[in-house]
């Protein structure tokens, strides 16, 4: 196989570090990925700018491409101008936290999956959910395993995966639960501060609301210790209302 891997932390993130080096063991790997973190920027695209694509090197020999743009553009760049062939896959990760839930609206790794998608390559996206715990192993392991599997399972159109790895030691991981994405909001809360020339700016923070009492929406598979899997999808369309409006239409002219 041929496998791109993108992220949104950034081409130095040691979760891509972690992802690559076990990929690198079934497939040949090639890197487009952000020259900076590029968290939360969703599906953004850089079109009014340039986009600025450097060769990146590690211990003396080439990594990757790190691009100035988001990881949107990491993959369209990758596909459409940096490498001379077209990838079997897209995976995009490993990042530092979770990708549950409201989450996937803004996640920049989902949205690199999301491209990937969209222009027909299976995809899928995986994040370890702690922003403390550094062991990415078992999330690289999993990888491994879905790459292997997903490049032979039929896809329908427009729909890839999210995967979120406890962030716990491989040996206590109790298995993979198939799960839909939770749907519950965050308490916003943006703190007022003053920098030292008397300025006003503010910190966004937040908490998560309550979350449904359903073990199988991802974020509750992950704190029972499960990897959880999500096919998601890029249509936003919802068919029942649609359906629903079709014989009020005249009421809209």
């Amino acid at each position: 196989m041929n496998i791109l891997i993108c992220n949104d932390d950034g081409i130095h993130a040691p979760g891509l570090q972690a992802l690559v080096t076990e990929i690198r063991k079934i497939a040949q790997v090639h890197v487009v990925a952000p020259s900076r973190e590029m968290s939360a920027v969703g599906h953004a695209i850089t079109m009014s700018d340039p986009l600025r694509a450097e060769e990146f090197y590690k211990d003396g020999e080439f990594f990757g491409w790190a691009v100035d743009g988001t990881p949107a553009d990491c993959v369209k760049l990758a596909l459409f101008a940096l490498l001379d062939k077209r990838p079997d896959m897209v995976i995009s990760g490993i990042n530092q936290g979770s990708n549950t839930g409201i989450n996937i609206i803004y996640s920049g790794t989902v949205s690199a999956a999301t491209e990937g998608r969209i222009n027909g390559l299976p995809s899928f996206a995986i994040s370890l959910t702690s922003y403390q715990n550094k062991n990415f192993t078992p999330a690289a392991h999993f990888a491994v395993k879905m790459a292997q599997h997903l490049i032979s399972f039929e896809l329908p159109p427009g729909i890839f995966f999210n995967v979120n790895v406890p962030a716990l030691p491989e040996e206590e991981i109790k298995g993979v639960k198939l799960a839909r994405q939770g749907m519950a909001n965050y308490e916003e809360l943006f703190h007022r501060r003053t920098d030292p020339k008397g300025r006003v700016y503010f910190w966004l923070d937040g908490e998560r609301g309550v979350e449904e009492n359903d073990p199988n929406i991802d974020e509750r598979a992950v704190k029972a210790g499960f990897i959880s899997v999500t096919p998601v999808h890029y249509d936003l369309t919802h068919y029942p209302t649609l359906t629903k409006l079709q014989g009020q239409v005249e009421r809209l002219m």
